[in-house]
């Protein structure tokens, strides 16, 4: 009985042929090189401003705009870098993944992040003064370190955000994912974060776009 629902867990979903799918979820990969350049931000000479002041200006440019992206317009998945499909040449089956992201269930997922990623920047600021012998600044170069920190940061929260909520899609029960209405074409623009240049395909067709209806 036990095996029989392991396997319907585990059982492979239509959608996951999808590749941006995967390679957003790969984009979790690059989370500690992040984390490791926001702590070595923070072990740059000595507090300038109360540590709590500090904390909350380098928690705030870091949380705050990924957050209200993924809450009001999540990043658009279907683009790599500096280019993203047009919405126009999307196929149902992406509609569908697009209509997914706005879920309630991912717009809990994007607070829960935000706060377990300030409490871990808390713990870096914690740590900071260990990394200051391999600080990459001068110690009066206090500023330039909160810097680096915050934005260090952000790309922190932009590479834990986007593969936590594509993660929520790929765990959808296919019978749910089917009965899910395809995004709109015409509001894809205005419900999304499109970033970088459109074209009309990035990956080859043989890539898994499905021309699913």
């Amino acid at each position: 009985m036990r095996q029989s629902q392991n396997s319907k867990l585990f059982k492979v979903r239509s959608f996951w042929s999808e590749p941006f799918l995967w390679i957003h979820v790969a984009g979790a990969a690059v989370l500690p090189i992040f984390l490791g350049l926001c702590l070595l931000g923070l072990a740059v000479g000595s507090p300038l401003l109360p540590v709590w002041l500090e904390v909350f200006l380098v928690g705030v440019v870091g949380i705050a705009p990924v957050l209200w992206m993924q809450w009001f317009r999540p990043f658009y998945i279907f683009s790599i870098l500096v280019v993203a499909v047009k919405p126009q040449n999307l196929t149902p089956l992406q509609q569908r993944i697009l209509t997914r992201l706005k879920s309630p269930l991912n717009r809990g997922l994007a607070i829960f992040v935000a706060v377990l990623l300030a409490i871990i920047l808390w713990q870096l600021y914690r740590f900071a003064p260990l990394a200051a012998g391999v600080a990459p600044f001068p110690p009066q170069w206090r500023l330039a370190g909160l810097l680096l920190a915050a934005v260090a940061f952000l790309a922190s929260n932009l590479f834990l955000q986007v593969p936590v909520s594509v993660s929520a899609v790929l765990l959808t029960p296919e019978s749910e994912f089917a009965a899910t209405k395809p995004d709109a074409l015409e509001k894809i623009g205005q419900d999304f974060t499109i970033a970088g240049w459109q074209v009309d395909r990035i990956l080859p067709a043989f890539a898994g776009e499905s021309e699913e209806s």
